[in-house]
């Protein structure tokens, strides 16, 4: 409840008597109210409570939230009155509690301590909850524990597969979802920063809750989108969670990229872009990249030759120039000859080379344009169909320095798909020598479409797809970059719709 405004007598008046049910001495009230800033000597704060002489206004709140703050230590519900009306104190449960507990928690604190932060925030909500956090692979969510043997680092528990179990259903569908009511009564909350998926939260109830509760599931969203939030920031200057999302050692070459790459998902409210790698633990010569703003989004792949550190070293290189050439305000020419000159300048006499392609959409008028150097023309989905190959007039691969080249052009429509990958979808084969294939690649895109799998989600499955055509084991890189150009922003959702149920 707010504390009214009082008047000088009122406010004289209370703090007297709660100035003695404080059990302050005079010193010690004069202590406290000096380190706030106060500004009247002991004497004057004296002549003060006996009603001798008046203090300024805010001199007076400055004695108040001193008293105030000895009866905060003591517990009492007694509070002195301020000059002026206040805003409710930070309540100690519900969802403001929780929040206010991770935010205050992580400040200047090392990423694992979300970990121990998140049973508080969950308690403030009067449930339990347990972080699982997805692999690279987006093939397990891994539960996340505080170490057993007490040296402040984090583990990984028994995974969920993300196929197979509840947990993996809230993970792709990007909702909560509750266990049937013979089950043990939990509720999956996807964990998610802005539409990048992390993991999920595993929520059991306490002895009164109830799981079904609309805003209770409401609470439970905002405490997991602040965790997402929270993983991406620690992530930039801890290792904690990246080694338990790690499932097998990683390659010097994919440690590169994994560190120059963008998230794998990324969007806005016109626009929603997602990819991924494979093998992710062992890529060596792709690599993707994406700039979005309001009324632009910029795209790129790139795939070097061979597949060690040096083709990493060299998509690398290019992703580093295109960027720093669009971060000057290049256009899409000025980008490839900057890629051209680096990979010439420095893995020509190796003999490398890298195909690749750069496109921008003006998210306003549906305008797309792309230059494909070598590389597999770009897929437009329209209305679940693949409608067209977008390979342009083409050129050749970077590092050629093809000064003479020409930018396709294409007019999009709300609701298109756009799909970049590199020859190692393509390419795949299994046992007996079978590609993937173009065709193969283009009715599973259809069938992801008809099913209504948002972009995440396609990519991942799309993934997994090609690396079970191949039986695990992949003899190229294969990445794919998947783009959807959003309808209009008059199409919102509801009030308390997440913003995922736009990807």
């Amino acid at each position: 409840m707010s504390m009214r405004a009082a008047t000088a007598d009122e406010q004289r008046h209370a703090l007297d008597i709660a100035y003695r049910r404080a059990h302050l001495s005079l010193d010690d009230l004069w202590l406290a109210y000096f380190t706030l800033g106060g500004e009247a000597g002991p004497m004057e704060v004296e002549a003060y409570l006996h009603g001798l002489m008046p203090l300024p206004r805010g001199q007076r709140d400055m004695l108040a939230h001193a008293v105030n703050e000895r009866l905060d230590d003591l517990t009492t519900r007694l509070r002195v009155p301020y000059t002026r009306t206040l805003r409710d104190p930070t309540p100690i449960t519900g969802p403001l509690a929780a929040l206010a507990g991770l935010l205050d928690g992580t400040l200047q604190a090392a990423p694992e301590e979300l970990v121990r932060l998140l049973p508080l925030a969950a308690d403030a909500l009067g449930v339990r909850a347990v972080l699982h956090v997805i692999d690279y692979a987006q093939r397990q969510l891994v539960p996340v524990h505080l170490d057993p043997a007490g040296r402040g680092r984090i583990v990984g528990g028994e995974p969920l597969g993300v196929d197979s179990t509840l947990a993996g259903q809230a993970f792709q569908r990007g909702h909560a979802i509750s266990s049937p009511a013979d089950d043990r009564h939990r509720m999956w909350v996807p964990v998610i920063d802005g539409v990048e998926r992390l993991g999920v939260l595993e929520i059991t109830p306490g002895d009164d809750e109830d799981l079904d509760d609309p805003q209770l599931r409401r609470d439970c969203l905002w405490v997991a989108n602040l965790v997402g939030h929270l993983i991406s920031a620690g992530g930039a200057y801890g290792d904690a969670f990246d080694a338990v999302r790690r499932t097998k050692p990683r390659s010097a070459s994919g440690e590169l990229i994994w560190n120059l790459i963008p998230p794998l998902t990324a969007g806005t409210d016109r626009f929603v872009i997602a990819g991924q790698f494979e093998p992710c633990d062992d890529v060596g010569g792709d690599a993707f990249d994406y700039a979005l703003s309001q009324e632009t989004a910029r795209l790129a792949i790139f795939d070097a030759t061979g597949h060690s550190l040096a083709s990493g070293l060299a998509a690398a290189a290019a992703l580093a120039a295109s960027r720093n050439s669009r971060r000057s305000g290049a256009g899409l020419v000025e980008q490839a000859s900057a890629i051209d000159d680096v990979i010439a300048t420095h893995f020509a006499d190796r003999m490398m080379y890298v195909s690749g392609i750069l496109a921008e959409i003006d998210l306003t008028t549906g305008r797309l344009r792309f230059i494909v150097a070598g590389h597999p023309a770009p897929l437009l989905l329209r209305d679940g169909k693949i409608v067209k190959s977008l390979a342009g007039d083409g050129r050749g691969m970077f590092g050629l320095q093809m000064r003479a080249m020409s930018v396709g052009e294409e007019t999009l429509e709300p609701g298109d798909r756009l799909l970049l990958y590199t020859d190692g979808i393509t390419e795949a084969r299994d046992r007996d020598g079978q590609f993937f294939g173009s065709d193969r690649l283009e009715n599973f895109l259809q069938r992801a479409d008809a099913a209504g799998y948002p972009p995440p989600e396609t990519v991942r499955r799309l993934t997994r797809a090609v690396m079970e055509h191949q039986h695990g084991r992949l003899q190229d890189d294969a990445t794919v970059l998947l783009a959807s150009w959003l309808p209009t922003p008059s199409e919102h959702p509801a009030p308390g719709t997440p913003r995922r149920a736009l990807t």
